[in-house]
Protein backbone atom coordinates (compact mmCIF):
# COMPACT_ATOMS: atom_id res chain seq x y z
CA UNK A 1 0.00 0.00 0.00
CA UNK A 2 0.93 3.38 -0.70
CA UNK A 3 1.88 5.76 1.97
CA UNK A 4 1.31 9.63 1.06
CA UNK A 5 3.05 12.50 3.40
CA UNK A 6 0.25 14.33 5.63
CA UNK A 7 2.14 17.51 3.84
CA UNK A 8 0.93 17.02 0.33
CA UNK A 9 -2.53 17.46 1.29
CA UNK A 10 -2.54 19.33 4.07
CA UNK A 11 -0.44 22.71 2.95
CA UNK A 12 -2.28 25.85 3.79
CA UNK A 13 -5.52 23.98 5.07
CA UNK A 14 -7.08 26.00 7.66
CA UNK A 15 -7.96 24.70 10.95
CA UNK A 16 -11.75 23.92 11.59
CA UNK A 17 -13.68 25.09 14.22
CA UNK A 18 -15.64 22.50 14.62
CA UNK A 19 -14.91 20.29 17.88
CA UNK A 20 -15.37 16.73 16.70
CA UNK A 21 -12.44 14.64 14.69
CA UNK A 22 -14.84 13.30 12.05
CA UNK A 23 -13.97 13.68 8.70
CA UNK A 24 -16.44 15.30 6.02
CA UNK A 25 -16.86 14.95 2.75
CA UNK A 26 -14.67 17.87 1.55
CA UNK A 27 -11.94 16.26 3.63
CA UNK A 28 -12.25 12.86 2.11
CA UNK A 29 -12.12 14.01 -1.49
CA UNK A 30 -8.99 16.08 -0.81
CA UNK A 31 -7.20 12.65 0.61
CA UNK A 32 -8.89 11.01 -2.64
CA UNK A 33 -7.38 13.20 -4.65
CA UNK A 34 -3.70 13.78 -2.73
CA UNK A 35 -3.74 10.12 -3.18
CA UNK A 36 -4.27 9.78 -6.87
CA UNK A 37 -1.76 13.01 -7.43
CA UNK A 38 1.29 11.41 -5.41
CA UNK A 39 0.44 7.64 -6.41
CA UNK A 40 3.84 5.66 -7.15
CA UNK A 41 3.93 5.17 -10.97
CA UNK A 42 5.24 1.64 -10.88
CA UNK A 43 2.49 0.64 -8.36
CA UNK A 44 -1.02 2.93 -8.99
CA UNK A 45 -4.19 2.04 -7.31
CA UNK A 46 -5.79 -0.47 -8.38
CA UNK A 47 -9.15 0.17 -10.04
CA UNK A 48 -10.83 -1.86 -7.16
CA UNK A 49 -9.18 0.24 -4.42
CA UNK A 50 -10.48 3.38 -6.11
CA UNK A 51 -13.82 2.56 -6.84
CA UNK A 52 -14.57 1.04 -3.45
CA UNK A 53 -13.27 4.79 -2.19
CA UNK A 54 -15.57 6.68 -4.50
CA UNK A 55 -18.06 4.00 -3.51
CA UNK A 56 -17.65 5.16 0.37
CA UNK A 57 -17.57 8.75 -1.08
CA UNK A 58 -20.95 8.79 -2.41
CA UNK A 59 -22.09 6.75 0.87
CA UNK A 60 -20.83 9.09 2.82
CA UNK A 61 -22.68 12.05 0.68
CA UNK A 62 -26.08 10.40 0.63
CA UNK A 63 -25.71 9.95 4.83
CA UNK A 64 -24.67 13.95 4.70
CA UNK A 65 -27.71 14.52 2.66
CA UNK A 66 -30.50 12.17 4.00
CA UNK A 67 -29.24 13.21 7.55
CA UNK A 68 -29.66 17.20 6.89
CA UNK A 69 -33.33 16.23 5.06
CA UNK A 70 -34.11 14.99 8.70
CA UNK A 71 -33.06 18.40 10.55
CA UNK A 72 -35.15 20.08 7.72
CA UNK A 73 -38.09 17.71 8.42
CA UNK A 74 -37.80 17.68 11.98
CA UNK A 75 -37.70 21.66 11.77
CA UNK A 76 -40.62 22.07 10.37
CA UNK A 77 -42.96 20.27 12.26
CA UNK A 78 -41.66 21.19 15.67
CA UNK A 79 -44.10 24.30 15.86
CA UNK A 80 -44.30 26.20 19.47
CA UNK A 81 -47.73 24.38 21.29
CA UNK A 82 -49.44 28.20 20.89
CA UNK A 83 -49.52 27.54 17.20
CA UNK A 84 -49.79 24.04 16.75
CA UNK A 85 -53.06 24.59 18.75
CA UNK A 86 -54.34 27.93 17.60
CA UNK A 87 -56.95 25.77 14.98
CA UNK A 88 -58.86 25.38 18.19
CA UNK A 89 -59.88 29.33 18.17
CA UNK A 90 -63.72 29.46 17.41
CA UNK A 91 -63.66 25.73 18.06
CA UNK A 92 -66.20 24.49 20.83
CA UNK A 93 -64.49 22.48 23.56
CA UNK A 94 -65.85 19.99 25.94
CA UNK A 95 -63.64 19.57 29.60
CA UNK A 96 -64.75 18.51 33.05
CA UNK A 97 -65.57 20.32 35.54
CA UNK A 98 -64.66 19.30 39.58
CA UNK A 99 -65.93 20.26 43.04
CA UNK A 100 -63.85 22.13 44.57
CA UNK A 101 -64.47 21.14 47.50
CA UNK A 102 -64.19 16.97 47.19
CA UNK A 103 -61.79 17.10 44.07
CA UNK A 104 -64.22 14.60 42.43
CA UNK A 105 -65.51 14.76 38.84
CA UNK A 106 -68.97 16.94 38.79
CA UNK A 107 -70.20 17.35 35.35
CA UNK A 108 -68.74 18.43 31.75
CA UNK A 109 -68.96 21.75 30.17
CA UNK A 110 -68.95 23.14 26.86
CA UNK A 111 -67.35 26.75 25.82
CA UNK A 112 -65.66 28.18 22.46
CA UNK A 113 -62.29 28.66 22.71
CA UNK A 114 -61.55 32.45 22.03
CA UNK A 115 -57.41 32.34 22.68
CA UNK A 116 -54.30 30.08 22.81
CA UNK A 117 -51.93 30.98 25.08
CA UNK A 118 -48.18 29.75 27.39
CA UNK A 119 -48.75 29.75 31.25
CA UNK A 120 -45.91 28.26 33.13
CA UNK A 121 -44.65 25.72 30.35
CA UNK A 122 -47.92 24.75 29.70
CA UNK A 123 -50.59 25.39 26.68
CA UNK A 124 -53.85 27.17 27.85
CA UNK A 125 -56.84 27.76 25.95
CA UNK A 126 -58.95 30.48 26.95
CA UNK A 127 -62.89 30.30 26.23
CA UNK A 128 -65.57 32.17 25.94
CA UNK A 129 -66.50 31.75 29.67
CA UNK A 130 -64.05 33.77 30.73
CA UNK A 131 -62.40 30.42 32.21
CA UNK A 132 -58.90 28.84 31.41
CA UNK A 133 -58.73 25.35 30.73
CA UNK A 134 -55.14 23.11 30.14
CA UNK A 135 -54.85 21.54 26.51
CA UNK A 136 -54.48 18.28 28.20
CA UNK A 137 -58.22 18.60 30.16
CA UNK A 138 -60.35 18.75 26.96
CA UNK A 139 -62.11 15.54 26.28
CA UNK A 140 -64.34 17.03 22.77
CA UNK A 141 -63.61 19.36 20.21
CA UNK A 142 -66.70 20.47 17.76
CA UNK A 143 -67.78 23.01 15.65
CA UNK A 144 -69.68 25.60 17.34
CA UNK A 145 -73.83 25.39 16.87
CA UNK A 146 -73.34 28.76 14.65
CA UNK A 147 -70.92 27.63 12.19
CA UNK A 148 -73.12 24.66 11.16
Amino acid sequence: MTTIDPSYYLKNQQPKSTSNNELGKDEFLKILMAQLQNQNPLDPMKDKEFISQMTQFSSLEQMTNMSQAMQNFLQTEQQPPVVQYSSLIGKEVTYPVYDEETGEFDHNESAVVEAVGQEDGNTILELANETTVLVDEITKVSHTKESN
